[in-house]
Order: C-alpha cells, then structure tokens, then sequence
C-alpha cells in the first residue's frame, strides 16, 4: 500500500505543473467549517487560526495565545520565507539561477579542506534539500551544529549522506547557508533583506531574530511573524507573486517553488520551502515550522489556512501532524469544495505514516 501512494504521489508531483488559475468555488458548508474550526480549537497547543477564501478571512480565532497581529516564532516556516528572498535576489540579477554552485556566492566564508563534492552543490540544492550533506536538523545533529563556534563552516564540512542533488536531507544548514549568500552577495543582512523586499510590500512586521556567531541571521528558525501576516504572504503566493497589485515575488518563482524537486519522510513533494501535498483532487501547498506553525495554500478552492501552536509544549511532533494533515485534508478541503467524503485523503494517508528509511 505504502509503495501504491509514494508511486501515486510522485507521479503526480512530477507531472502536473501548478497551476494559479481556478474554477469558481463553492460556498463553504457552515456545519463543516465549524466542525472544523473546532477540531484544531481543541488541541490545547493550538493557538490562532485564520481561514480564508479570495484573502478574505472566513475564519480568525484566537484559542490561546498572543493576538493575530503579535509576531510569533514560525520556525522552520521561516525556510519558506527566506527561501522567497533568494527568488527576488534571482530576479534582481544578485544570482544568475538555481543552477549556480555556491562556493563562490559564500565568497570567503567556506573552510580549506572541503571535499570536492561541495563545489557541485548549488543553490537549487540548498533549496529542495539536496546539497547531499549530512543533516544538521533532527535531534540527532541540531543541537550539535547550533553550539559550532561556525555554523557556515560546520554545515560545508559535513560528511555526505548522499550525491549533490540526490535524496532529500532535510536540513536547516542549508537555508543558512543561503541567508549568508543573501548576505554576502548583497553585503546586508537578511534581515534588511527581508523587511524591504517583503515585509514593506506585505506590511508584514519582522523583528530582529537569532544569528550565528558570525552575525549571520539563522536562515530557516526563529523568525517572528504574525499570523496575519503569514497569511498575506500565503496570499502573495496564491495570486503569483502580487499584492494588492503590486508585484513582490516573479511569477516564475512561485510556479518553481510549487514544483516537487524530490519527496519527503511523509512522501510529500517538496520544491523549495514548501511541501506539496493533494486532497480529494486539490493540491495543497503548505510551510511547515515546528511544533504546528502552518501555513496552507489551496489554489483550486482560494483558500488559504494558518495555523500557529505552542512549540515548547511536550507532544510528539508527527502526531501533531498527523492531526492537523487530517483535518486539513479530511475537514477544510471538504467543507471548501462543500462535498463530503468517505475515503480518507491523500494529506492524511501521507501525514499519518513515515516513509521507511528516513532519519528522525
């Protein structure tokens, strides 16, 4: 059964292209979307809620916690986040493409000694996962990296697990690497980076977060946004890069970011910060930070979600994503599309099991 849905599912990944364009929508079923609403509510880690149609909120509830427009630590949904950076810096001509190897875009901050392999790494690589190196994420190896007089030189020196563009590795030395080739190639920090190219468009509020002993920001943790906010920049995403008719990302960015380059532990796609997921015959797009910090975009029905949790809160994360894939998959999207179903989604099946082989 496992090898039936990873066949499915990257065939579908690798086949249909995203697409922006939608059929109009179905009013939402008010008993559903209540339902709903009240699934994720009564998860005592859950925080805020906000769901939207055409960018206008449907939903915002605030279960516990800070208030919808109070920044919060996003977490690893902060990787979609910078991420999107390296798209406008493409387009401003900072880099000429995914396709240029890194060494040189890091400029002297790279150790003597590395292995060869690392000069095949390129920014498409960091992006979706595949620089080949040893992971610095998990519980085996993040509090390891993060106590490195070097983050930079810690992540390059690693051993490899895998060719360059081989297997995904998730790892957030990769994004940090990329918010030190932001740094460099713009000689300002992400931060700056950051609040110009979206936060002023987006009205999106950034504070000053985490950076490395270097003074690099962490690329891919600790970044506070709010949750309205977040669901600005989902929505950013949802009408191909504009704002309110403003142009903030490239088209052609948000198509590339929405492409599956390989598959995660859970067999969803992943393109670059956004893992790619499909239910009831609507592809999600959805950024994922520890602990439930969520943000889903579903083109097809308009709707965007936004989740934010308690990460100190002690739970096991994949139960917590098993709950909120299902709900999402299983609740949402019905309630969107005002069908109901008997058969359980492919978000659900897919967040509810592990792929063998994937490390923790």
């Amino acid at each position: 059964m496992r090898a039936k849905i990873l066949r499915f599912s990257m065939c579908l990944f690798a086949t249909l292209l995203p697409t922006l364009a939608r059929a109009a929508t179905p009013a939402f079923d008010p008993a559903q979307l209540s339902r709903a609403v009240e699934q994720i509510g009564a998860f005592q880690r859950a925080h805020a809620l906000i769901v939207a149609r055409d960018g206008k909120p449907l939903v915002e509830r605030v279960f516990r916690g800070p208030s919808l427009d109070t920044p919060v630590n996003v977490k690893s949904a902060s990787k979609t986040i910078v991420d999107a950076l390296i798209g406008i810096a493409i387009d401003k001509k900072m880099i000429a493409s995914t396709d240029s190897p890194i060494l040189p875009l890091l400029k002297a901050r790279a150790p003597a000694g590395l292995s060869p392999k690392v000069g095949a790494i390129t920014v498409d690589h960091l992006l979706s996962m595949r620089a080949g190196l040893e992971r610095t994420s998990g519980r085996l190896y993040y509090g390891r990296w993060v106590a490195s007089p070097n983050w930079i030189q810690a992540a390059l020196s690693r051993p490899f697990a895998d060719e360059p563009g081989g297997m995904m590795l998730y790892s957030t030395g990769n994004t940090h690497l990329l918010s030190a080739i932001l740094t460099d190639i713009s000689g300002r920090t992400t931060l700056d980076l950051a609040r110009e190219w979206l936060g002023k468009p987006l009205d999106m509020a950034i504070p000053a977060w985490t950076r490395d002993p270097q003074g690099v920001y962490f690329g891919g943790n600790e970044m506070a946004v709010s949750p309205r906010a977040l669901l600005r920049f989902g929505e950013m995403f949802r009408n191909g890069g504009m704002h309110q008719g403003t142009r903030v990302l490239p088209e052609s960015w948000v198509r590339a970011s929405w492409t599956a380059r390989t598959h995660d532990r859970h067999d969803d796609g992943y393109g670059y910060g956004w893992f790619i997921t499909e239910a009831h015959g609507q592809r999600i797009y959805y950024a994922w930070g520890f602990g439930g910090q969520m943000l889903y975009v579903v083109p097809s029905l308009a709707m965007t979600i936004v989740v934010t949790s308690d990460s100190s809160a002690n739970f096991i994360e994949t139960d917590y994503h098993c709950a909120l894939q299902t709900i999402i998959g299983d609740g949402f999207v019905p309630t969107a599309m005002n069908q109901r179903f008997n058969e359980p989604s492919i978000a659900s099946i897919h967040g509810c099991n592990v792929v063998q082989g994937f490390a923790p």
